[in-house]
């Protein structure tokens, strides 16, 4: 089982900008605490997502001989997917794709159509430069707007992906719509039609419905998630509240007591907790 921490997605909402060194430090502890992934940062404008504007100084500042952990950092254009395949330190590239019309704008200013059209150019870029494009289908599960949403276009996406050669899909629930139900159903419909394909799940949730999403999830197969400590987070580009991420530390004691535990050094996971609780004082 492979679990991705992602402080890029609990820092990006906050208006209040966090300094650069204080970025690097909590990274560096996430590093040493055993994850399989850090989503760590960003190459987008600067005006879309201020919060970030400094990856490129944080990245300079990781310390990242002594730990198993790869990076992985968000584009959502041709741009700043040029910039992040010139970094070695750099392994996975993630797009967010959506199953909406409206998000995709909103989220990345394109349409549907422009967005496979740059994941095949960023596929492109990562075969040439030996990065893994990771591709998150958000609005995977619905969406608030109103727009046509049905498994079977998710179903298409896929294939369009596999065709591109992607071979690690996210489904990410960007605003927390989803239900154990149709986790499991959208899962256990992917999974054996797509064995080449690594699914993960990116989950936003509300404290309270956290466990019952795991458990549709792992049990239809998936075996792939992403959180973050406390449950920070949400998207900026979506609704006007911001719907967590899952809580590392509740994923972590979920998974240990129903499932298999995700192998984390405590010592480390205790004192990156401490530590995100100056990173996010207000929140």
């Amino acid at each position: 089982m492979k679990y991705i921490e992602c402080p890029r997605d609990a820092m990006q909402g906050l208006s209040e900008f966090i300094p650069t060194h204080l970025k690097a430090q909590y990274i560096n502890t996430l590093l040493e605490v055993g994850f399989d992934t850090i989503d760590f940062g960003s190459f987008v404008s600067p005006k879309a997502i201020p919060q970030l504007r400094d990856t490129a100084e944080v990245l300079n500042q990781l310390k990242l001989d002594n730990t198993q952990s790869k990076l992985l950092a968000i584009i959502a254009n041709k741009r700043g997917a040029e910039q992040a395949v010139q970094f070695n330190e750099i392994s996975y590239l993630g797009f967010p794709l959506s199953a909406s019309e409206t998000f995709q704008k909103r989220n990345t200013n394109k349409s549907i159509e422009e967005a496979f059209k740059l994941v095949e150019e960023v596929q492109h870029l990562c075969q040439k430069h030996n990065k893994t494009l990771v591709t998150y289908i958000s609005m995977g599960f619905g969406n608030p707007y109103g727009d046509p949403y049905d498994a079977e276009t998710i179903e298409k996406f896929t294939q369009t992906l596999v065709d591109l050669d992607v071979k690690i899909i996210s489904l990410a629930d960007t605003i927390g719509v989803s239900n154990p139900s149709n986790i499991g159903f959208l899962y256990q419909t992917l999974i054996p039609r797509f064995p080449e394909v690594e699914f993960g799940a990116h989950l936003h949730s509300t404290p309270q419905t956290i466990t019952e999403k795991l458990r549709a999830a792992y049990e239809a197969g998936c075996r792939r998630f992403d959180g973050a400590l406390r449950g920070f987070g949400g998207c900026p580009m979506a609704e006007d509240d911001l719907v967590g991420n899952l809580a590392t530390e509740v994923v972590l004691d979920f998974f240990a007591k129903n499932f298999e535990s995700i192998p984390v050094n405590q010592q480390k996971f205790k004192e990156a907790y401490a530590l995100s609780g100056q990173v996010f004082p207000m929140h």
